[in-house]
């Protein structure tokens, strides 16, 4: 059948001759309003792709989606035997049906299109990513050369001599200068001085003009790294000048392509340590964020960003502490993270989560002064600060440790949603600088004060209600509880709020001292308290949370819009994406109803 839209997900994975096949088993199904397609619990004998007219994925009562045209239903059904819901005909709808025995075939060959199929989460996740690494690979030799970083040209007179050009590459902190001689332009590198002076036994006093190469290659900025690429490889060339407008701006080097393949993330330490103020470290902050747009639009997975941002992010405020703590506080104070950034979990830039505690007292005028000013600091970094004023310069959240096991202590007596959220926020802190025994201490006197108190710990459950669960269903019917319009859906408060807070729920059951989300669910399949195979759906769902929700933060960094860097538009996304997300959050109110039985946070 011709008119059936092969560009259409999961059916784009197929090729030529696989989409022939594909379309030469279609049929077409018709079905009556509230006409069962697929009973919940039945297999079914075809893959189901809408035409026209509307079906209703219902769980028990709930209609949990409403499957329009292009969409497909039920994988679950075919591949795995039994569908999970109910489908049923909301008004008279078309189907395109696809033979199972077609589909099985076209699994066994096409693993990109058997990823659609997968049964858990994390799978499918796996899969996507893999196929978004391979677009991303191309569309970073087709990314321009004037994306690539690199250094601002620097030229050097034909008659210094290799000394004193090896003191300007020195002063620079650079390896390559361009070398003026009359009317023409030649390039020194550091292994030509090397060379000169080592293998040829030149004196140091000879003029640069004498080794330096005057065929020079060069690539236009707005050429195409892969143009540059090719140069190189034709010519044998490690590195080329980049011009504009016939003027000559830098370099392009070998390990420039390979940093927009792998990123900086070996380079931005060593920035990071070299700065001496905190304008130094706002090149790095700015490093790090160019980073993980770099590392996402090549298909990297969330989790690994997320690992290597929070890592350059804990290594950045360690250095802004050190240029902003007096002795005192350096001496005796530990330095803590928290939210997504002490989880682990941090990819863009959100607003300041932080701490200090001290292991014995230090004078009242530091630590007022440092406390103003590593806030006003990571302000000038682009953190801005914490709209909960949990932060450095709030003085509940800088203090001597003796004093916070008290708060905490209070917290626990006063039992309310606010002293809850509060320890709910302390256990996500990680320490950045000695004495991070500090913090173990802390830890360990929190869970004491918990332990056994099933009230308490039920109150601290309930939390997870917090925000509503949406069903992925008609758009018009999102719950505005969610914070979100007819047709978003609030990541943060709709997927991952519930799993980073049942997951603590567990986590202080159990005493576990691990801070990021998937190390905790880890323990607790290994203390008995989730099944493996859940523990797997849940880290599935919760990078799935984590990706749509990088995306809509770099959407809304471009557009300037940052109050919506947790909304996900759901027009915006494809029918795999939105199976993957309908996935995640079925995972989501699973974990919910766990969470309430095991704790049954509405009795008390």
């Amino acid at each position: 059948m011709q008119g059936f839209d092969i560009t259409n997900p999961p059916f784009d994975r197929l090729s030529y001759q696989e989409s022939a096949e594909l379309r030469a088993g279609l049929d077409i199904g018709y079905y009556a309003p509230e006409e069962v397609i697929i009973p919940q619990g039945s297999p079914s004998d075809w893959l189901h792709v809408v035409i026209k007219g509307s079906v209703e994925v219902r769980d028990r009562s709930t209609v949990t989606t409403v499957l329009g045209p292009k969409d497909s239903f039920d994988s679950r059904a075919l591949v795995h035997g039994a569908a999970g819901e109910d489908f049923v005909a909301a008004e008279e709808t078309l189907c395109y049906l696809v033979p199972r025995r077609n589909v099985l075939a076209l699994i066994h060959r096409n693993a990109a299109f058997a990823a659609f199929f997968y049964a858990d989460v994390s799978r499918k996740l796996d899969a996507f990513a893999q196929q978004r690494k391979a677009e991303g690979m191309d569309s970073v030799l087709r990314a321009r050369v004037g994306d690539v970083r690199y250094r601002a040209a620097v030229f050097v007179e034909g008659g210094i001599s290799i000394e004193q050009t090896g003191h300007c590459m020195r002063d620079h902190d650079i390896n390559a200068l361009f070398v003026r001689d009359r009317q023409r332009v030649g390039v020194v590198t550091g292994m030509n001085l090397s060379k000169a002076v080592v293998l040829r036994r030149l004196p140091i006093e000879t003029p640069v003009r004498e080794v330096c190469h005057f065929d020079v290659i060069s690539v236009d900025v707005e050429d195409f790294v892969f143009e540059g690429l090719l140069l190189m490889t034709k010519h044998n060339k490690r590195r080329l000048a980049i011009t504009s407008n016939d003027q000559y701006m830098g370099f392009l080097e070998d390990i420039d392509i390979l940093g927009l393949f792998a990123g900086n993330s070996q380079l931005i330490p060593g920035r990071i340590d070299r700065a001496r103020s905190i304008d130094d470290l706002a090149a790095a902050a700015r490093d790090i964020e160019a980073q993980v747009e770099r590392l996402h639009r090549q298909g990297v997975k969330i989790d690994v960003i997320a690992e290597m941002t929070s890592d350059l992010n804990r290594r950045l405020l360690a250095r802004v502490f050190e240029m902003t703590a007096p002795p005192t506080i350096q001496e005796a104070g530990c330095l803590l993270l928290m939210g997504s950034e002490g989880r682990g979990e941090q990819t863009v830039r959100t607003d300041q989560d932080n701490a200090l505690l001290l292991d014995k007292d230090v004078p009242a005028l530091d630590l007022i002064r440092f406390r103003d000013g590593f806030s006003e600091a990571l302000a000038g970094l682009g953190f801005p600060p914490c709209p909960g004023n949990i932060m450095v310069r709030n003085p509940v959240w800088s203090q001597s440790l003796d004093s916070f096991i008290r708060q905490l202590k209070s917290w626990v007596l006063r039992g309310d949603a606010e002293a809850m959220m509060n320890i709910a926020i302390f256990l996500d802190a990680v320490a950045v600088t000695n004495p991070i025994d500090i913090l173990i201490r802390a830890k360990r006197a929190m869970f004491e004060l918990m332990w056994g108190e099933a009230a308490l710990l039920a109150r601290f459950a309930s939390l997870i209600d917090t925000f509503a669960t949406p069903n992925l269903g008609v758009l018009g019917t999102i719950m505005a509880s969610v914070g979100a319009g007819p047709d978003e859906i609030d990541l943060k408060r709709a997927g991952t709020f519930p799993i980073v807070h049942g997951v603590r729920t567990l986590a202080i059951d159990k005493a576990i001292l691990e801070t990021s989300t998937a190390s905790r669910i880890e323990a607790l399949v290994k203390a008995g308290a989730l099944e493996p195979s859940f523990g797997r759906e849940l880290i599935g769902a919760l990078h799935v949370f984590m990706e749509f929700r990088l995306r809509s933060q770099l959407y809304a960094l471009h557009k300037g819009e940052l109050e919506s860097e947790a909304l996900l538009r759901l027009d915006g996304i494809s029918t795999v994406e939105r199976d993957i997300l309908r996935d995640a959050l079925r995972v989501v109110r699973q974990f919910r109803d766990l969470i309430r039985s095991r704790y049954n946070p509405g009795g008390f």
